[in-house]
């Protein structure tokens, strides 16, 4: 199994956003609901605009492990969010196909996220997991909390969860560098 990377670099981050708001509100959503919540793309994708109306947490049932999993509605997305629901019914998913009255595919959400990324100029493996990856990595080390990450991603291990979000070979790459007998 290829490994892909969360985006370390907060530059490239906001320069993806502004790529994906040109391309339209859904994408936009899209990447910042997954770069925020820390949701596998199976479950951004299967909700629809009643689970997000009117709402102050979003609440689901993991589609890979049947756990129960709360979390708020932040800030960070809450205002895209409100404006990207204006005017749509409470049956329609949240990301739909143009296509007709279904969600977009993984395959979609993964040429989204990648054509994105390739545009910022992101070299390294990215897929829709990245997202996922990418929010654990900053919330790790905005917070150094990895047992309450391990939590909310429900692993084993800390462990699990720091090669996870590439912490462990940050440092291990980090202290080679500077290694010399």
């Amino acid at each position: 199994m290829v490994c892909v990377e969360p985006i370390r670099d907060k530059n490239k981050i906001e320069t993806v956003k502004r790529i994906l708001k040109e391309n339209g509100s859904r994408d936009y959503l899209l990447f910042l609901l997954g770069i925020n919540s820390g949701l596998r793309i199976s479950d951004i994708l299967k909700l629809k605009i009643s689970d997000v109306k009117d709402k102050k947490y979003i609440e689901l049932h993991e589609q890979k492990t049947g756990k129960y999993k709360r979390f708020p509605i932040t800030n960070s997305y809450k205002s895209a969010l409100e404006d990207y629901i204006i005017g749509k019914n409470s049956d329609e998913w949240l990301f739909s196909s143009q296509r007709g009255r279904k969600p977009i595919t993984r395959i979609q959400a993964y040429r989204i996220i990648c054509n994105a990324c390739s545009k910022a100029g992101i070299t390294f493996r990215i897929s829709t997991h990245t997202l996922r990856k990418t929010f654990g990595y900053h919330f790790y080390n905005k917070t150094k909390d990895v047992a309450l990450l391990q939590c909310i991603f429900n692993h084993s291990a800390p462990s699990v969860t720091l090669r996870y979000i590439g912490i462990n070979q940050d440092i291990i790459d980090e202290n080679l560098k500077t290694f010399a007998l």
